[in-house]
């Protein structure tokens, strides 16, 4: 669908004169139709069920009113049974669902270590559907383990780095896009996730106050100068698009709807820095979970209770500890 389709879509059902159009559907069918035909001919049969059954099993949830799984989360779990069928067409020689043993699955959680909780998870819920459809005797993932704890192992920025990007943030030259400075300057100094900019309205701005308001968080957000500033210039950069789409970071694609821009499109928006957002996300809630209670920000950010605490670091800080020996000999 163009863009002047999307406009157009948006303006009749905005108006209550037409239906939607199934293009989000068709765009999410087509997507588990390419994981499915990606998948060994001799495994492809069971992994297109696999996915009937996750999609009867979303209609259930939809009917039943509990969370059903999204296009996203489907696509996921496909992705990684694609991924388990070429690993074991390719490099085990097995031909048949049959003859997966516990040796096979550990072999190819091994691949990717970091993801083994992930996959271990989607893996157990497809061998079960595997063995109630009878394509399987014994379900391999009985005896497996996550093997993976809780703790936050993800990389931080040194302060340098934190420094530099500050500095290629805040700087007025045009070189830096203002959707990658707000967005990074959320990540930097007020923890927001990508999924926090990229739903941010104009709306949720307060001019007097200096304050936005982001994602689930109870109370608004009071932006820093420097924080300020990126976000008016992100601002003058929407209003200088001509376009009525109520969210801050607005594209070309989404400048003639209503739509907020793809997660696609923030994905990739920090590449430009070298950095990922999860990793400048993750630096500043190790800082502040470290600094100050881990329940007072899991409150302030909207997060559950127990979120913050993979963030607490197993050590003592060498200057904490110096602080507290003086003020004892004091």
């Amino acid at each position: 669908m163009g863009t002047l389709a999307r406009a157009l879509e948006d303006f009749f059902t905005t108006a209550r004169l037409a239906l939607p159009t199934d293009q989000i559907e068709r765009l999410a069918a087509g997507r588990r139709q390419r994981r499915i035909d990606e998948a060994p001919e001799p495994l492809r049969a069971a992994v297109a069920r696999f996915a009937e059954q996750m999609l009867r099993a979303r209609q259930r949830a939809l009917r039943a009113g509990t969370r059903p799984r999204s296009d996203h989360t489907i696509e996921t779990c496909l992705a990684i049974t694609r991924d388990l069928a070429r690993f074991l067409n390719g490099q085990r020689g097995k031909h048949d669902w049959a003859l997966v043993d516990v040796n096979d699955v550990e072999a190819f959680l091994a691949t990717t270590p970091r993801s083994r909780k992930r996959r271990l998870t989607v893996l157990r819920q497809y061998f079960r559907f595997a063995h109630r459809a009878r394509l399987i005797l014994i379900d391999p993932t009985n005896t497996l383990r996550a093997k993976e704890s809780n703790a936050f192992r993800g990389r931080t920025l040194t302060l340098q780095q934190q420094r530099e990007l500050f500095r290629r943030w805040t700087g007025t030259g045009p070189e830096i896009h203002p959707h990658e400075a707000l967005v990074g300057m959320l990540a930097l100094l007020h923890a927001a996730s990508s999924q926090e900019a990229r739903l941010l309205r104009i709306t949720d701005i307060d001019h007097q106050r200096c304050s936005v308001r982001l994602g689930e968080r109870p109370q608004p957000v009071p932006l820093d100068p420097a924080t300020w500033a990126v976000l008016t210039r992100c601002a003058d950069h929407r209003a200088g698009q001509n376009t009525a789409n109520p969210h801050v970071i607005v594209t070309k694609g989404t400048k003639a709807g209503q739509s907020p821009a793809s997660t696609a499109y923030l994905s990739h928006l920090l590449d430009g820095c070298g950095y990922p957002p999860r990793m400048i996300r993750g630096t500043r809630l190790v800082d502040l979970v470290n600094t100050l209670d881990p329940k007072l920000v899991a409150a302030a950010l909207g997060l559950d209770a127990q979120a913050p605490l993979i963030y607490l670091a197993d050590r003592i800080d060498p200057d904490r500890l110096a602080n507290l020996s003086t003020f004892g000999d004091a």
